[in-house]
């Protein structure tokens, strides 16, 4: 049996906007061969005749969740490009199940590129310490550490961009993942667009004898 490697997932994803294990099974059932996979994932609905990436998407709708009797609300704003979808059951169950998942993993950012430069400095400047830090590094070569490093980053990502998380009704696969199968299943181009999260008096300061009380009934 031909091995399959991640570069060729990668490559038969890209190209048929179906998910990473789909794409997999579809490389051992040829033997690596990609357009026969192509073909399998085609037959079984999970990819295209031609690929979406270059397509607009303009239409879609604007979904919200309203989580904790009304402690958490989220909008998120999900396109794809035909009313005719966008009306559909399956696209509105895709948009309520991408609004709580913000609601319940608290991502700040859709994409990787919306991340500042700056930010991601300072983390890769955090992860560096840390790992120089720990005694178990002390010997390893900069390489070593840069791989640490980079691996810290992927955490921050997972933690904080919403296509990066596992998602919550499935942990198997990611947001990104969620909505690639979808784009395979509905042959159009599908992109979360923006979200807002808002959670009841975050940002406000608290009474003072509130909080008091708070501090005092964690004290027992």
């Amino acid at each position: 049996m031909a091995e399959v490697t991640a570069a060729a997932v990668k490559q038969l994803r890209e190209k048929t906007g179906a998910g990473m294990m789909e794409c997999k099974k579809a490389l051992i059932e040829t033997e690596g061969n990609e357009e026969q996979a192509v073909e399998v994932l085609r037959k079984r609905g999970l990819a295209s005749a031609k690929k979406p990436g270059g397509r607009i998407a303009a239409e879609g709708i604007v979904g919200s969740y309203i989580h904790m009797g009304g402690k958490v609300g989220v909008l998120v704003e999900i396109n794809c490009e035909t009313d005719f979808l966008a009306r559909s059951e399956e696209f509105q169950q895709l948009v309520k199940d991408v609004a709580m998942h913000v609601a319940a993993a608290e991502p700040r950012y859709v994409s990787r590129k919306e991340v500042a430069a700056t930010e991601l400095d300072k983390e890769r400047e955090i992860a560096r310490a840390q790992a120089k830090n720990d005694p178990k590094n002390a010997n390893k070569p900069d390489q070593v550490i840069d791989k640490i490093v980079e691996g810290r980053l992927n955490k921050f990502y997972e933690e904080n961009v919403l296509l990066d998380q596992p998602f919550v009704k499935d942990p198997a696969k990611t947001v990104a993942e969620l909505v690639d199968e979808k784009v395979a299943k509905t042959g159009e181009k599908i992109t979360i667009r923006r979200f807002t999260r808002y959670k009841m008096g975050e940002g406000l300061e608290k009474r003072e004898d509130d909080f008091s009380s708070e501090v005092a009934s964690m004290v027992g």
